[in-house]
């Protein structure tokens, strides 16, 4: 396994896997939870959002019960994404025996690191499967719970070698973390069969692995590039190759949250890109039946499911990962889901857009000029010294429940 302080190269596509696109939490949480207990080595869970609930009450069950089988299982939570999580939830955990880390612990004296996020989303089970996608555990995802406003979201389960790839990812960032070593097996090497996936995923700063096989497949592509996300503050580059393709001829479609959206701010400060993309030739569409927070994009016949939002947060800050995916059924699997949530959206004209009221423009422009300044501060940021400092982590003693009792 490579050490965990050498710079990190996705690895290569490998195949072939067999894969399953999992839509809404009523169909993916159930399998995730099915996969955990049926687990006999290993259990890896990398999560951004975890607040206490019923549905987190479901997965922790599950989780005590496979580390009291003597399951190895390693929890690995991003320490601002789980505020939410109480201290009895995670002093449950502890006691049963479950592996718990915290991804870049917020703090007074790592105030400077505090933008700097771990946005994965991964549960990875025995090197047999893997489920990755933008899926957090909050009640917010489950239709069971929340009903027919359960926020819209896609996960992957991959079965085949890539699995032990993203068991490898998780290994790197996990050491950082904690003080509990993990190894995990060696992906297998040969020739399997076709080559139909690869892990793309970041383990320092930025998710810069990840913008780059997009742009570099939108640039390829001759006949569509289609684009669901859930937070659409596209990079200058983002927004320069899809104008580009639009112009040459290819199919642009964006799909991106309506009114209904957890981060209304993010969606005034995307929308003010809307006008110079409608101008080149990109269709734009907002979701409108419920909070759209999924992130898959389609380049002709290649495709990339995860985590990443392809905004300046992924870019700078956050740690990403994405499976890219060019099994032909897969991506039509994927198509079918994109055109259906069209027949949901309201496409926008040029001219209804010009026409945008007043108060739109001011919100555009208010919260737009936000995100420049938050993209500013990150050119100005000792980009270094954070690089330092989360490279080294922090293998802190066992988190004290207590202390984030809520």
């Amino acid at each position: 396994m490579n050490t965990p302080f050498k710079t990190h190269r996705s690895p290569p596509a490998r195949g072939p896997h067999r894969y399953r696109l999992r839509v809404d939490g009523d169909d993916f949480f159930p399998a995730m939870v099915e996969a955990i207990e049926s687990a006999r080595e290993r259990v890896l869970l990398e999560m951004y959002l975890c607040s206490s609930g019923a549905l987190t009450t479901r997965f922790i069950d599950a989780l005590c019960l496979a580390a009291t089988h003597g399951v190895e299982v390693c929890v690995l939570l991003d320490d601002f994404g789980s505020l939410a999580l109480s201290g009895s939830d995670r002093g449950r955990l502890l006691a049963h025996g479950v592996q718990l880390g915290m991804y870049n612990p917020l703090g007074l004296k790592r105030l400077h690191l505090s933008l700097f996020r771990d946005h994965r989303k991964l549960l990875a089970v025995d090197g047999k499967v893997a489920f990755v996608g933008g899926a957090g555990l909050t009640d917010d995802f489950d239709p069971r719970f929340a009903g027919d406003q359960a926020w819209h979201e896609v996960m992957l389960e991959i079965r085949g070698p890539c699995v032990t790839d993203w068991e490898h990812l998780f290994a790197r960032t996990w050491s950082r973390w904690h003080a509990h070593p993990l190894t995990v097996p060696a992906t297998p090497t040969g020739d399997h069969g076709p080559v139909d996936g690869r892990m793309v995923g970041n383990s320092l700063l930025g998710g810069r692995p990840v913008m780059r096989s997009v742009i570099a497949a939108v640039k390829k592509s001759r006949r569509r590039v289609w684009i669901t996300t859930a937070y659409f503050v596209p990079t200058l580059r983002l927004r320069r190759v899809l104008a580009r393709a639009a112009r040459q001829g290819v199919d642009v479609r964006l799909l991106v949250p309506g009114p209904k959206t957890d981060q209304p701010a993010v969606r005034h400060a995307g929308r003010r890109f809307y006008g110079r993309l409608l101008r080149a030739g990109v269709r734009i569409f907002e979701y409108q039946p419920r909070c759209l927070h999924a992130k898959y994009v389609i380049c002709d016949d290649w495709s990339s499911v995860g985590s990443s939002n392809l905004d300046h947060w992924t870019l700078r800050w956050n740690l990403e990962a994405n499976q890219v995916v060019t099994a032909p059924d897969t991506v039509a699997t994927l198509a079918g889901l994109f055109t259906g949530d069209l027949d949901q959206a309201r496409e926008w004209t040029l001219g209804e857009w010009q026409a945008r009221s007043r108060w739109h423009r001011l919100m555009e422009r208010f919260f737009g000029a936000l995100d420049e300044w938050l993209v500013q501060l990150s050119y100005m940021r000792d980009i270094r010294g954070a690089d330092k400092a989360l490279r080294r982590g922090i293998h802190a003693p066992t988190p004290n429940p207590a202390s984030r009792a809520r």
